[in-house]
């Protein structure tokens, strides 16, 4: 019996294929075209997509003053009639009782006046007070907008961390530099959104205060901590840049295989993209940390060859080339004196010099920095703590040990730049500053100004979270329109 030729087989020496093939070869390659242009497309909306690429720039809701912010962290809160706040009905009636009618705090102190140690002056052409402990920031005074009558719900100072960094004095609420990064992304593509640099000591509260609550995890503050490796782990294992350039190579050719085989999956595409910036970080770290290029004068005036302002003043100098770079939020913490933090609840005078004299000259050279680089106009920058202090004293017994207790009724913040009125003064606390009672600034005020000037409308950045859309500042909050430009 003969065997017949197959279609397949007798057409194919000719040069032609069966209907069949034909079809079967179209179909199959039509297939491979509509995968790889839906492939295409998958990969550039990924670019697009938050759960892909979290901090992608995003619009604000109104044109912005600003684009950045800079905080500056006093923690443990510095008194306001020795900064910035003079009291001089203090000196008059030292040692006397107070007559006011004072809610409890944190500690069991007394009822007796305390006047500053500290001598006030005028400075600029707005005449600020500014006490004798900032010599260095009276020069810029024309440039800040001295918040005299801050308030807060808080007088320990786990809580009010969290009140001041979250709106909320409890735990697990997303902080103001995760909002803010979650509702604008980052202008940085190879520094996170967010960053803290610590100059030696973490607040209470802990690194929870830089968290991102319910917030997607991307948003929380990257630690940068002091030294040449700033960050855990990020430092390359590899031996040679090429070693590390192949397990890349090959980590890329196997997440482009899970995302081939199960499709675009958020929490894949979401890991392969913070592994990336990872690798950026690699390459961009020691570049920011290295400050050869700076000039001889640049490193004087932030004060990095005095040994009481190197530490504070090689943060506020990586703070600026952050900004450079395009991070959208960065915080700085307190540095590590001898007598702690702010925190003087005795040894006011010793403690409040130190404090001062690590911080004074660093503050100063950013904001000049920032302004002779045409940066201030748009990146404002805060300064303040948790709370203010008491004008009573603590451990009065003792003149030399005598400090003063939490207070969250009346304290001071200032600002500057990023859309700021320049060399005023707003509210006032009564004549012992005790109390706010002039044009009281909530800290949730505070918080809906600063997403102001950033171009966010406070009420409308919102996240749905426990059955409810959840936002910075809860349900409060009034914009200062009394400081803005």
């Amino acid at each position: 019996m003969t065997e017949r030729t197959p279609h397949r087989r007798r057409f194919a020496a000719a040069g032609t294929f069966s209907r069949r093939e034909m079809l079967c070869r179209a179909a199959n390659g039509f297939g491979g075209l509509a995968l790889t242009a839906l492939m295409a497309e998958a990969s550039a909306a990924a670019e697009t997509r938050r759960d892909v690429n979290p901090m992608l720039p995003r619009p604000s809701h109104y044109p912005a003053k600003a684009k950045a912010v800079i905080f500056l962290f006093m923690d443990g809160g510095p008194s306001q009639m020795d900064t910035f706040d003079p009291k001089p009905r203090l000196t008059r009636e030292a040692g006397r009782k107070i007559p006011l009618e004072t809610p409890t705090t944190v500690f069991n102190i007394s009822d007796q006046i305390f006047p500053s140690p500290f001598s006030f002056r005028r400075h600029g052409e707005s005449g600020a007070w500014v006490s004798e402990l900032f010599p260095h920031v009276a020069e810029c005074v024309d440039d800040l907008a001295i918040i005299r009558s801050m308030v807060a719900d808080h007088s320990e100072h786990t809580a009010a961390n969290y009140f001041m960094h979250t709106g909320s004095g409890f735990q697990g609420r997303p902080s103001m530099g995760a909002w803010i990064t979650y509702g604008l992304g980052s202008h940085c593509r190879d520094l996170p959104g967010f960053v803290v640099l610590d100059s030696g000591l973490i607040p209470p509260g802990g690194l929870d205060i830089f968290g991102s609550g319910f917030l997607p995890a991307a948003y929380q503050g990257m630690l940068f901590r002091r030294g040449q490796h700033p960050i855990a782990d990020l430092e390359p294992r590899e031996t040679t840049p090429e070693h590390q350039q192949g397990k890349l190579s090959l980590l890329r050719k196997l997440n482009r295989g899970v995302l081939e085989r199960f499709g675009a999956v958020s929490e894949v595409e979401a890991t392969i993209s913070n592994y990336e910036l990872a690798f950026r970080m690699q390459a961009e770290v020691p570049g920011l940390l290295d400050l050869s290029g700076e000039s001889a004068a640049v490193k004087q005036l932030y004060g990095l060859d005095e040994p009481d302002t190197e530490e504070f003043g090689r943060q506020c100098l990586l703070a600026r080339r952050m900004i450079e770079r395009g991070v959208r939020f960065i915080e700085l913490l307190t540095p590590k004196c001898p007598i702690d933090r702010w925190d003087q609840h005795a040894r006011l005078e010793d403690g409040h010099r130190l404090n001062a004299r690590a911080t004074d000259q660093p503050i100063a050279a950013l904001l000049k920095d920032l302004k002779a680089r045409g940066l201030l106009k748009d990146t404002l920058v805060v300064w303040g703590g948790e709370f203010g202090r008491t004008p009573t004293a603590q451990f009065h017994a003792d003149p030399d040990a005598t400090g003063r207790d939490h207070n969250p009724f009346g304290f001071t913040m200032w600002m500057a730049g990023g859309g700021v009125k320049g060399g005023m003064t707003y509210g006032a606390t009564d004549e012992y500053g005790y109390f706010a009672v002039e044009n009281k600034v909530h800290v949730h005020d505070l918080h809906a100004t600063i997403l102001h000037l950033l171009g966010i409308d406070h009420t409308k950045l919102t996240f749905h979270f426990s059955g409810r859309d959840m936002r910075l500042t809860d349900v409060h909050g009034e914009v200062i329109h009394g400081i803005l430009a």
